[in-house]
């Protein structure tokens, strides 16, 4: 592909010598200068958001803090991570570096993310990896607790994707790139109607990768995405998407455990990769998110939609964790091998709509749901074992030698949740929105272990109330305040603790938010004040006994901000910060010594900085780049070891231009560009590593 474009450039060349002195008219120049220049107006606190039971609404009339990042942001940065998508972003963050399986590594204002979603139906993705980008158009972080518009889930927020859907025109795109060490991938973007007359289109996405990343991980993987859409009319349109990534991730480096630790300094950090794997370990998984619907505009103004989805998740895992044990380095290894089956189906139907009551129009969204989740473990072939010891710093040896079973059966649970919402918001005038909205669900845990005689599971149910008020005084700023509430699903103590098998019932957490937002002439604004009460889980330790229980609580206090300025046409500047003042509460007398501590994971401190610039003298040429800082943050509640702080800085550039009549754009980046040396929660670093690809629109 690229060998024949390379030729046209000379075939050009030719060309313009036997026309030298035919002049191009100035409305064909300027055409030109707008094909390259590749600048786009700013969407901002102007883009539309899917809220989950909220329904669709701009982010100025959201009562909530959303960061939205869309294909073209993903594709510039070349993301291939949560880290990396959401850079700009001081709320959202991983530990997880790029080539890791991100395990437990994602947060959102502190708090660790539990709640993903895929074309509106959940997706088990908190340990076993991320969601693979190719087929994605939009990614939605949500923050804070997500009780009324998703239901039961944990108070960190969630992160939704949506899936790229077909196109009016026909499209295609072709893509190939490179990756440090040695990966290589290619992509493939097709789109259209399929019929001639435009009523049934298509979206195909074709993609993989594969080659050793620049922590020695070996990367493989496929991708393969469709899309469906029918318009039977102008009321009636039937939509249907499905997403498959096959991933073998081989002698990643060890994930990392802190709480066997002696000290409070940590091991100087290496990057010599090649000692902190093991050669033969992988991490396998095979994921399918797919959806259909029907959208139906039943009378001007009232529109429902009707979803049904299923996703699943298989793991394969032969990984390696360390508990690191002291300043020099030395750590205890263990094997985890295991799998398990993750499956879910929803289904969802909503309706939305206006209608007035005197001086007040009401928007509407009601509607009833229903998901399943159900899980399989292989409790009778797993293997957690301390199968190897070491040093961060001497080669590793170890290899696995055993026979592995990779069986689901032994151990199966199952959760059930049936929702009822409703919303309504109420325009007060021209300038005043409140917000009044409900989700009752009922909550029923089942065969916790696969007893059938032994009823080890729980019902619960809740009323999840969303209070909002919002104030515009001018339709480009929105100052909001808002309360909601969202239930917790328990869970069954680990094997880990002495109370194994117990459940931890249900509890509720409550958030508290004010903000303001601003989009108006090259600026754009967020800024909010929060606080988040959920209850805490501690590890308890009496006579060398360690249990898990609930106790106390943990309160999240906070303000971030984030602000982008465009200074001219082609520079724009942002600036974000996230401060947080987190402490455990009320916890019981045996716990004293935890009350006022910084919860683990938490840090006080996240900032961002970042700059866009179009160069003038070479039209279609923009550089990026972003510095971000990440607090120091408490490896476990008892804040006897912490995570140091460090800063990294980021690079790219991205180049449009035509060869022989085709859009082609030239992408880079580097990642932790000064190659800064540091440890996360559950890694070392991501060290510096880069991307290059070409991409050509026929």
């Amino acid at each position: 592909m690229l060998t024949g474009l390379a030729l046209c450039p000379a075939a050009y060349a030719a060309e313009d010598e036997t026309k030298e002195k035919v002049d191009t008219t100035t409305a064909e120049r300027d055409k030109v200068d707008i094909l390259v220049t590749g600048l786009r107006p700013d969407d901002g606190q102007n883009q539309r958001a899917d809220n989950g039971a909220l329904g669709v609404k701009t982010l100025l009339d959201t009562p909530f803090s959303v960061a939205v990042i869309d294909e073209e942001d993903i594709n510039k940065r070349q993301a291939n991570s949560i880290s990396q998508m959401f850079i700009n972003d001081a709320s959202v963050f991983s530990s997880a570096p790029a080539a890791t399986t991100n395990w437990w590594g994602t947060q959102i204002r502190g708090l660790g993310v539990r709640n993903y979603y895929i074309d509106d139906v959940p997706l088990l993705l908190y340990w076993g990896g991320d969601f693979p980008l190719e087929s994605i158009e939009r990614v939605t972080a949500l923050k804070g607790l997500t009780g009324f518009m998703y239901g039961f889930g944990a108070p960190g927020g969630a992160i939704s994707y949506r899936t790229k859907r077909p196109t009016s025109e026909p499209m295609l795109t072709t893509e190939i790139g490179y990756r440090t060490n040695s990966v290589f991938y290619a992509r493939i973007d097709a789109g259209g109607p399929l019929t001639q007359d435009g009523k049934l289109g298509y979206r195909v996405n074709l993609a993989g990768e594969k080659g050793t990343a620049y922590n020695q991980a070996g990367v493989n993987r496929l991708v393969g995405s469709l899309a469906l859409d029918y318009t039977f009319n102008s009321a009636l349109h039937w939509y249907a998407t499905a997403t498959y990534e096959n991933s073998n991730l081989k002698h990643e480096p060890f994930q990392i455990y802190w709480s066997s630790y002696e000290g409070d300094t940590l091991p100087k950090v290496t990057y010599d990769y090649d000692k902190l794997n093991i050669d033969n370990s992988y991490y396998k998984s095979r994921t399918l998110a797919a959806a259909t619907g029907l959208d139906w505009t039943f009378a001007d103004g009232w529109s429902a939609r009707m979803t049904y989805g299923y996703t699943s998740k298989l793991h394969h895992s032969n990984k390696m964790f360390v508990y690191m044990l002291n300043q020099a380095g030395d750590y205890e290894g263990y094997a985890y091998n295991f799998a398990e089956l993750d499956q879910t189906h929803f289904l969802q139907a909503m309706v939305q709509g206006e209608f007035t009551t005197g001086p007040v129009r009401h928007e509407i969204v009601a509607g009833t749901s229903f998901q399943a989740y159900h899980s399989e473990f292989g409790l009778d072939d797993y293997h957690w074992g301390n199968d190897f010891n070491g040093n961060i710093y001497q080669d590793q040896t170890f290899r696995v030698t055993r026979s592995i079973s990779y069986g689901t059966q032994g151990s199966p649970s199952e959760e059930q949740q049936r929702a009822l919402f409703m919303s309504d918001t109420l325009h007060l005038g021209e300038h005043v929105q409140a917000m009044l909205g409900a989700r009752y669900t009922r909550y029923k845990l089942l065969d916790l272990d696969g007893d059938a005689t032994t009823d080890t599971g729980y019902k619960a149910s809740a009323l999840s109330p969303t209070i909002a008020l919002i104030y515009k005084p001018v339709p480009y700023v929105s100052i909001y305040g808002s309360y909601v509430e969202a239930m917790e699903a328990g869970s069954r103590v680990g094997a880990e603790y002495a109370n194994a098998g117990e459940v931890l019932g249900a509890t509720i957490s409550r958030q508290y938010e004010i903000g303001a937002k601003y989009e108006h002439q090259g600026l754009s604004l967020t800024t909010a004040a929060f606080r988040i009460e959920r209850a805490n889980t501690i590890d308890q330790i009496d006579d060398g006994v360690r249990r898990l229980t609930q106790d106390g609580l943990t309160l999240y206090k906070g303000i971030e901000a984030n602000v982008s300025y465009r200074v001219t046409p082609r520079l724009r500047l942002g600036l974000g910060a996230l401060h947080l003042d987190p402490s455990i509460q009320d916890v019981s007398p045996e716990n004293e010594n935890l009350r006022g501590n910084v919860p683990d994971g938490a840090a006080k401190w996240q900032a961002v900085g970042n700059a866009e610039y179009y160069v003038a003298a070479i039209p279609g040429l923009s550089l990026h780049g972003t510095v971000r800082y990440n607090g120091k943050a408490p490896t476990s509640d008892d804040n006897t070891l912490y995570i140091p702080a460090y800063t990294t800085a980021n690079l790219g550039f991205q180049y449009q231009t035509q060869v022989c009549g085709q859009k082609v754009t030239f992408t880079g980046n580097i990642n932790n560009l000064l190659n800064a040396k540091y440890w996360t929660q559950t890694n070392v670093g991501e060290g510096i590593n880069g991307s290059l690809s070409a991409r050509v629109s026929w």
